[in-house]
């Protein structure tokens, strides 16, 4: 909105019709971003710089829907409640194939895998003690405010029933001043519960956590990566291993979606015979390929490799799975290094990997399964492949952050 503009409206109800969302989920029209406002919607609120504080929605979308949680709109953790399940699933291809379209790239989009609500498996949130109470719960929209909450729609039934438990742990381990993260996963151990941000730990703080594990009968609770109680390793099953990741260690975030990933990364990798699992974390790739391919697993994080070592060591009907402790943003594997295999599969973290990409263009490798949590980097990274003699076959858009602007998408690549 241009100056003139804006002080025309500062301060003063307007009207405004949504003509798009943006990347974080917020309409946006003439006179900015609206928070909770969908394409074509006449909505009526304040102008406040590029924001447009919706106080009414004049016209609702047939798109619209009333919200599954109570803590919708001062939570942060979901944006686009409000949005009807069809309308989400649409637009959240269509990040996908803008984010292609702008490399010049085209890709058989496949319909996109949505998680059922109630299927989120590993929660991180926030925590802080006051003087009168604890707050555990989101960052409100904004803000850096920890929002409580006592229900999500989004979280397993298991973290749910979690979160007084949960809230005792931030009223041992957070200080007044600073703010504890807690993440807890599921697994079919039980909970495994790791907090970061808090208090060292000392004799008096490590005997009132292990009762407190033992009490609300969680697998494992870590704090600061450290391991204070261990009642049963709180394990994954990645095919037919079963792992028991690091503390906070990495995970798809629902079963759903990490099934449809490694469905994706099956038959992206075909009847390959020795294949590299680039960033390969604990094995949620490279130990269910393992039922049919050796593999060769490489990852920055040496207590990721040691779980996914354990768990492959202890499964059955595996081929060989060896490992590999590099950080491949620094050192990236060469086409030198990639030739003896038939296929990649590169799950990168949100930045992507594009010096990974690059070397990988440069090699023999006859298949690439990509895997990325961001369709930018994703896009730039394919745009590398394909300039280095790759066909992007098809690409599978997968949701499992329901009622967020992010999506995930697994894709096939080959000579």
């Amino acid at each position: 909105m241009d100056a003139d503009a804006e002080g025309l409206y500062r301060g003063r109800m307007a009207r405004m019709t949504i003509e798009r969302l943006g990347h974080r989920g917020d309409g946006v029209g003439p006179l900015g971003f609206a928070a909770f406002a969908l394409p074509d919607e006449t909505v009526e609120g304040a102008v406040e710089g590029d924001r447009f504080t919706v106080g009414r929605v004049v016209a609702p979308s047939p798109d619209r829907r009333s919200p599954a949680c109570v803590h919708f709109g001062a939570c942060g953790g979901c944006a686009l409640q409000h949005a009807a399940d069809p309308f989400l699933a649409t637009w959240k291809a269509g990040l996908v194939a803008a984010a292609l379209a702008a490399r010049g790239l085209e890709a058989a989009l496949r319909p996109i895998a949505v998680s059922p609500p109630g299927a989120r498996r590993r929660v991180t949130l926030a925590g802080r003690r006051t003087k009168k109470t604890v707050l555990l719960g989101f960052h409100g929209r904004g803000a850096g405010d920890v929002i409580p909450i006592t229900q999500c729609p989004v979280a397993h039934p298991a973290v749910v029933a979690a979160l007084p438990a949960l809230a005792d742990l931030v009223g041992l381990v957070a200080s007044r001043k600073g703010e504890a993260r807690v993440t807890a996963t599921v697994s079919r151990d039980g909970l495994d519960v790791a907090a970061e941000g808090g208090r060292p730990l000392d004799a008096r703080l490590v005997e009132r956590l292990a009762a407190l594990a033992d009490a609300a009968d969680w697998a494992r609770l870590s704090l600061g990566g450290e391991p204070v109680a261990t009642r049963r390793p709180p394990r994954q099953a990645f095919g037919r291993a079963l792992v028991a990741p690091p503390p906070g260690g990495f995970l798809q975030a629902t079963e759903d979606g990490e099934a449809a990933l490694v469905a994706a990364v099956r038959e992206a990798v075909g009847d390959a015979r020795r294949v590299a699992d680039l960033f390969a974390g604990s094995g949620t790739f490279a130990l269910p390929l393992a039922e049919r391919a050796a593999v060769h697993g490489v990852e920055g994080d040496a207590a990721a490799l040691a779980a996914l070592d354990a768990g492959w060591r202890g499964a059955t009907g595996l081929r060989a799975v060896t490992t590999e402790a590099r950080d491949l943003f620094r050192r990236p594997m060469s086409a030198a290094e990639l030739a003896p295999f038939d296929a990649v599969v590169i799950d990168p973290p949100r930045a992507g990997a594009a010096a990974q990409a690059a070397a990988l263009a440069q090699s023999r490798v006859a298949r690439v399964a990509m895997v990325s949590c961001n369709p930018a980097t994703f896009a730039r990274d394919a745009r590398l492949l394909v300039d280095g003699g790759f066909r992007l076959l098809w690409a599978q858009p997968v949701d499992q952050f329901r009622w967020s602007p992010h999506v995930e998408v697994a894709a096939a690549f080959a000579r």
